[in-house]
């Protein structure tokens, strides 16, 4: 029995101790993203003093109510910047997981101190709760996001992008604009000068993060857009996501803005930024940003506007990167069969490449096949193979073992994108 009373005084002091130092309140609300570093949040915090008499609490209350409701609010914007909201540094379950075992580190009063950056002197809300045993406070911090993050890296509780990159090589993201069907997005960023500065801003964040960017402008001739276009199903009038193929992107973001009146002679400007995965043009997410009202100064609030849009997409693409590195490296394969051959014998052609493909891929995702064309993704190790004409190499070889005359070519390969033929 004393055992028994023991283990569970143990466990008891232990749980106090890893959950000692976490916020009560847990409130907290996204207000701005003011950099790729940084956030602005809205924060309640709550003290309810633990002395015996309620004239010994109010005493406590009045002379530690406000800095100890006001600590509580810092480590619930920490906490909302770690675990809550739409976009939260931790997604997984695993990673919900360790750093619960950690939690108490990240909410002391000095790690704290070093994440808030900026502490708005204004309460919104500052009242008495519990008849006077307590204080309930509200107000508005900046949250050092980027500090946050690696200090969870250094602690082994989610990945480092040095780990990621050692293993996928960093991301390669192409910005482009979203256009009307039938106009170009390389004519809007040349005739837009908002278009351009929207699209400035948004690579701005993306260098800041060491993501590689790739400027479809600076790219001599975008070879072949027509052809990939006619060949990939359902994706005919998406002439970014043609683009993203043909230069080898993993991922593209696309963006939209508008202006809307906002009242007493000022507007608004709202940008709208999407992230698709390049290889399947699959919606890693979305988001939407607003500037603030004002009259004029129009490129200030296009910048406010997509500063707080992209953090969140952001947020979406390094999950997906992440998940990417567990399953392997990611190509799109696009295979046209030569009409020459019977509609039997182009069917059973089909079965030979993609016995070729599960051969040497970790696995694969057939999207679409016609009689004579197959649409598929394949995910590979790395570390065996690290190009996309060592792919192509390694299926050539498996698919020549029963092919049986049938000759797989290349018509394209890029970064991502693998295009053959079987003549």
């Amino acid at each position: 029995m004393k055992k028994i009373m023991l283990l569970s005084l143990v466990l008891i002091l232990t749980c106090s101790f890893l959950f000692a130092n976490e916020p009560v309140s847990k409130q907290a609300t996204l207000i701005e993203t003011i950099s790729s570093a940084e956030l602005l949040i809205e924060a309640t915090g709550v003290y309810i003093s633990n002395e015996k008499s309620g004239r010994a609490k109010q005493r406590d209350v009045e002379a530690n109510g406000i800095s100890r409701a006001t600590l509580d609010a810092k480590r619930s914007a920490v906490w909302f910047t770690i675990m809550g909201g739409t976009d939260p540094i931790l997604r997984s379950s695993a990673e919900q997981r360790s750093f619960e075992g950690q939690s108490s580190r990240f909410f002391t009063e000095s790690a704290v101190s070093r994440y808030i950056s900026y502490e708005d002197s204004r309460f919104i809300q500052r009242l008495s709760i519990e008849d006077g045993a307590g204080m309930k406070i509200s107000k508005r911090f900046k949250v050092n996001k980027e500090m946050l993050m690696r200090d969870l890296q250094e602690a082994g509780i989610i990945s480092g992008r040095d780990e990621v990159s050692d293993a996928l090589g960093r991301p390669q993201i192409m910005v482009i604009p979203s256009v009307a069907k039938g106009m170009s997005p390389l004519e809007a960023l040349e005739r837009d000068s908002g278009v351009r500065h929207s699209r400035g801003v948004i690579e701005s964040h993306l260098t800041a993060k060491q993501y590689e960017v790739l400027d479809p402008g600076q790219v001599d001739q975008i070879g072949n857009l027509t052809q990939i276009q006619s060949m990939i199903a359902g994706q005919e009038e998406d002439v970014a996501y043609a683009v993203a193929l043909s230069i080898g992107s993993d991922v593209y973001i696309t963006f939209a803005g508008a202006w809307e009146n906002a009242g007493y002679n000022t507007r608004r400007h709202s940008l709208t930024v999407r992230a698709y995965e390049t290889s399947s043009g699959r919606l890693l997410g979305t988001e939407t940003g607003y500037s603030q009202a004002r009259q004029g100064e129009a490129m200030i609030s296009v910048e406010e506007a997509a500063t707080g849009a992209i953090d969140a997409v952001l947020a979406r693409i390094d999950a997906y990167w992440r998940d990417d590195m567990r399953r392997g490296v990611q190509y799109k394969m696009i295979l046209s069969i030569d009409r020459s051959f019977d509609e039997d014998d182009a069917f059973d052609i089909q079965d030979i490449f993609i016995d070729a493909v599960e051969a040497v891929s970790n696995s694969y995702k057939e999207n679409i096949a016609t009689d004579y064309t197959l649409d598929l993704q394949a995910w590979v190790n790395p570390s065996k193979i690290n190009s996309s004409r060592a792919l192509f190499r390694a299926i050539r070889q498996d698919f020549n073992k029963s092919s049986w005359g049938a000759n797989l070519k290349t018509i394209n390969l890029n970064r991502k994108l693998i295009q053959l033929k079987i003549e």
